[in-house]
């Protein structure tokens, strides 16, 4: 069972790592972020626009409302300085729904259709470890095309993040 403590770590950690990649695409050299390289999103602003979408389908599933949302990505892909926006702000709902969470509302059961049609049932604990992990496993994705620019990606480990931000956590 994940705690009220640790959702509230986990938020502030994928806000933190978002900025981080985020940060280093926007300073790549012009054009490299969206030139197309052999990846299952063809760029790297395209791999960080699936993560938002994903995002915002499952705070969508947490909120128990719909998404709106046929695939697990857009066609095309807002300018990176727009998706570094909204990606904030779904970043902020997340740290600000953590923030007013229980345990046992994360020990809560939310039922939800992907996008397949298949049905799912995960605690709002489990939603939030996936929503993480998820952006972390692709986040991983932007950082090995940085190695085809070449360029060295950022360093978003978690032990980075607790050892940067542990006044914070307190």
């Amino acid at each position: 069972m994940i705690t009220t403590q640790t959702a509230r770590m986990l938020t502030r950690y994928n806000a933190w790592s978002n900025k981080l990649i985020f940060d280093a695409v926007a300073a790549l050299p012009d054009g490299e972020a969206t030139k197309e390289r052999r990846s299952l999103f063809k760029n790297m602003v395209h791999t960080l626009n699936h993560n938002y979408v994903i995002d915002l389908i499952w705070q969508a599933h947490l909120e128990g409302r719909e998404h709106g949302y046929t695939a697990r990505n857009t066609p095309g892909h807002p300018p990176l300085a727009e998706l570094w926006r909204l990606q904030q702000a779904v970043d902020h709902w997340y740290i600000a729904w953590s923030d007013g969470l229980s345990d046992a509302a994360l020990d809560e059961k939310v039922n939800f259709t992907l996008i397949g049609g298949n049905a799912g049932v995960m605690t709002r604990g489990e939603i939030l470890l996936h929503v993480v992990t998820h952006t972390g496993y692709h986040r991983g994705f932007v950082a090995d095309l940085f190695f085809q620019v070449p360029a060295r990606p950022p360093t978003t480990d978690l032990p980075v993040f607790l050892r940067e931000n542990s006044a914070a956590l307190r």
